[in-house]
């Protein structure tokens, strides 16, 4: 539950500090932040020569031409440039899927998995992903894949970076320690990480294991949804998204480098830590939020909304009104609404839905699906609550309601997701997820209008 989490955050200016690490505040804001003083040049980007014999570099995560709205990069002052290392060598990732998703057709059939057990062999935060559907093509810049992961053990020495996409990362099971070119964030259940395409990072595991889900967007960048008829306010603040403030490693010792690259996994070998950044200033950079601080929005009336009202992030597509994916939450909120249905209604849709549970229970299904376990409804396919459910709520009395101790979320995506093989043949695959709507029996009686 998330009101029991250890969580200590002191403003001071633009700073937050959470347990001992500090952050600037802001989605997408230019950033400046230097790990020694006097090391980020000032007037200009490039100079003759850095402060403290460092390397400028700057990386890129939109075209130099994308609108001054959406453009994104950031210039990083650093020990050595990325240019330096061997050639990279071909390498695999047994459980890591790309683009093209064709190993099996999808089925139209509702599925749903039980939690990935946490592995008994010594198995890291990358080692540890495994696919379980996509969709798009990667080189197009379309689609994404959804992957869950289970380590047990810290990346020591082995660094990583994602060239194909940016990496949505929802924990639920165990803190990450995230440290990136940019600086250092810890991320808990209850909290989300956002890792761009390019950035190098290594996880370490505090809590000694870790599980949790991964959203890896082929796409537009995530950024926040327009409000609307809302306003200028609620759903997530931007103020409330944290980026970490430069901090570097300094080490002369050999260390691997692994990169995904168009589908495939390659690896070098450095004399030196890819995280040697002393310095930064730009708005590209990996940000962490906590979904306690989403200002949610409902019916005080009757009825229902669509659950678009709680997109925390979104990546569009070049279709107006259409996202490449959404990231939306169910966290804990009231539920009011008078002579109402008020669990989500039976539905079909455009949008595919692949669903992971953080915490409690999903007010939809009161068996079955576990936090760490996940359900994917693809496009057209029928869902909706069990029967359980059902029952419950057509004859529960309407007082209000705090739907309490929950945390589900959903990655709403444009395209059928389709299934890897891995995903259709594990024994997490619960073979009899269908028996959950079994018992909604006939009730039509054409005699009895308030049957």
């Amino acid at each position: 539950m998330l009101k029991t989490l250890d969580y200590t955050t002191v403003h001071n200016g633009y700073a937050v500090v959470q347990n001992g690490l500090t952050y600037l505040s802001g989605f997408g804001n230019e950033f400046a932040t230097e790990a020694l003083p006097g090391a980020l040049p000032q007037g200009q980007n490039s100079p003759q020569r850095c402060p403290y014999g460092l390397y400028n570099e700057q990386l890129n995560g939109t075209p130099f031409t994308a609108p001054r709205l959406l453009n994104r990069r950031t210039w990083l002052y650093r020990i050595r440039p990325s240019v330096v290392h061997p050639p990279f060598r071909p390498t695999t990732h047994p459980t890591w899927k790309s683009t093209p998703f064709t190993e099996v057709a999808p089925p139209p059939t509702q599925l749903r998995w039980s939690p990935l057990p946490i592995p008994e062999t010594p198995t890291d935060f990358i080692e540890g992903i495994v696919t379980y559907g996509g969709n798009g093509e990667l080189s197009t810049h379309t689609g994404c894949a959804v992957h869950l992961y289970a380590a047990n053990r810290s990346m020591e020495n082995r660094y990583f970076y994602n060239a194909d996409g940016e990496l949505l990362i929802v924990p639920q099971l165990g803190r990450l320690r995230i440290h990136t070119e940019m600086g250092i964030m810890e991320v808990s259940p209850g909290e989300i990480a956002v890792i761009q395409r390019g950035i190098k990072f290594r996880v370490e595991l505090p809590d000694g294991h870790a599980r949790g889900y991964i959203c890896e967007n082929y796409g537009a960048l995530f950024r926040l949804p327009d409000l609307g008829p809302i306003g200028a306010n609620g759903l997530a603040n931007p103020r409330f998204f944290l980026t970490p403030v430069a901090a570097y490693e300094d080490k002369e010792e050999e260390c691997e480098l692994i990169a995904k690259f168009q589908g495939h996994f390659w690896a070098t070998t450095l004399d030196h830590s890819p995280l040697d950044v002393v310095a930064w200033a730009g708005n590209y950079a990996p940000y962490k939020y906590d979904l306690r601080t989403f200002m949610c929005i409902n019916t005080v009336s009757f009825d229902h909304c669509d659950p678009s009202i709680y997109t925390v992030l979104t990546s569009p597509s070049e279709l107006p009104g259409t996202a490449n994916v959404d990231f939306v939450i169910f966290p804990e909120r009231w539920s009011v609404a008078e002579h109402t249905f008020r669990p989500p209604w039976f539905h079909r849709n455009f949008m595919s839905e692949f669903m992971g549970l953080v915490f409690g229970k999903y007010d939809a299904k009161e068996e079955g699906f576990l936090p760490g376990g996940a359900s994917l409804h693809n496009a057209m396919t029928g869902h909706g609550p069990d029967t359980a459910t059902f029952e419950k709520a057509s004859v529960a009395e309407l007082k209000p309601e705090y739907l309490a101790n929950t945390l589900a979320f959903m990655f709403e995506m444009r395209f059928v997701c389709r299934p890897t093989r891995w995903a259709l043949e594990t024994p997490l695959l619960q073979q009899d997820y269908y028996k959950a709507w079994e018992g909604l029996r006939r009730r039509f009686d054409p005699t009895n209008p308030n049957a």
